[in-house]
């Protein structure tokens, strides 16, 4: 396939996928279980999905599609299995609209996609915290609604229940950090794995190897080895982006210093910084005022780790495309490849 049709295949994908979302919103009002008396709590729902589901960049749902693709040729996918695909997609978008209603609230973060957080919203405040449980349980809705007469149903839910489980793992890590001591790159590396590329980067495809009737569990480790990898790449650049990325361009204001995170920026500080340079850090790194936070973004500066993040990405970039060569091998390359393109030197 042409770079031009490869282009028009992948739009006509998110139009699809964008233009499902008024049925994932219907399939869940309709859910049997609603009944009348429990009206304002659905049309509670139906509000949180519609703020918090979309206008994210949807790479996560849309892998799903593009692998069921790949994983179907040389037959396309009956009209049926795309149409789960869709589902199992927006399923995604649902599970990672959760961790960001919560993960805003534990950050304290202020906009979002653009758009103040959920929680910031007149009225929300704590409140978000049952909205996020509302949408991670709306995914095991749609699940049900839609793959529970399907031979990989049950993969499909403990698939979902371990990358939640994971996530979760990793996002405790990412809380407990007390000091700078505790920040090395092991730690680090254990958060990204856990908190970013299971559900991230093995989830979509692992659900789409799934729907495809590839279980075994050789195949499920080579795609593991790629996509962990990947999501470790993904979640630096998300760090890099945190400080050095424009606001305008990423739809949301960086708060890794002020909170306190273990993220690839710091780590780098440290291990680069001299006596005096590790004392700013210690005197500024995880603190709320604006001169500190810009004391630390100075010292980044000083330290060039624009430059470092360069060649970190140039070289992380050239072993990702290394470890699909030696793993993908009764797999299509082309789901890896597609995907390592898609998140190389993004800006946001």
């Amino acid at each position: 396939m042409s770079e031009g049709a490869k282009h028009h295949s992948a739009a006509k994908d998110k139009e699809e996928f964008v233009n499902f979302f008024p049925q994932i919103v219907r399939d869940l009002l309709e859910n049997e279980l609603h009944i009348p008396e429990l009206t304002d709590a659905v049309t509670r729902l139906k509000r949180v999905i519609e703020y918090n589901a979309v206008g994210g960049k949807y790479n996560r749902g849309l892998t799903v599609v593009a692998a069921i693709r790949e994983l179907a040729k040389p037959d396309q996918p009956d009209p049926k299995a795309f149409r789960i695909a869709l589902v199992v997609g927006w399923c995604i978008e649902l599970l990672q609209a959760f961790f960001l209603i919560a993960d805003d609230i534990m950050d304290s973060s202020v906009t979002r996609r653009g758009r103040p957080c959920w929680y910031r919203q007149e009225g929300i405040g704590l409140d978000a915290v049952n909205d996020a449980f509302l949408v991670e349980s709306s995914v095991y809705q749609l699940l049900r609604r839609h793959c529970r007469d399907q031979p990989y149903y049950m993969n499909l839910l403990e698939l979902f229940l371990q990358s939640s489980y994971q996530t979760e793992l990793g996002q405790t890590l990412d809380l407990f950090q007390i000091n700078l001591n505790s920040f090395t790159e092991e730690r680090y590396k254990a958060i990204v794995k856990h908190k970013t590329a299971y559900y991230s980067f093995y989830l979509p495809v692992a659900a789409a190897m799934y729907m495809a009737g590839i279980d075994s569990e050789g195949e499920h480790a080579n795609a593991k080895a790629i996509l962990l990898e990947m999501g470790e790449f993904f979640q630096i650049q998300d760090d890099f982006l945190d400080n050095f990325g424009d606001p305008q361009v990423t739809g949301k204001i960086g708060t890794d210093i002020q909170d306190n995170k273990c993220s690839w920026l710091v780590v780098q500080s440290l291990k680069r910084a001299s006596p005096e340079q590790r004392k700013i850090l210690e005197e500024n790194y995880g603190q709320k005022d604006p001169e500190k936070i810009n004391r630390v973004k100075a010292l980044y500066e000083e330290q060039d780790l624009k430059a470092v993040y360069k060649n970190y990405e140039e070289n992380s970039y050239q072993q990702i495309v290394g470890l699909i060569a030696q793993h993908a091998v009764h797999l299509p390359s082309r789901i890896f490849l597609d995907l390592a393109d898609k998140i190389y030197k993004r800006q946001k």
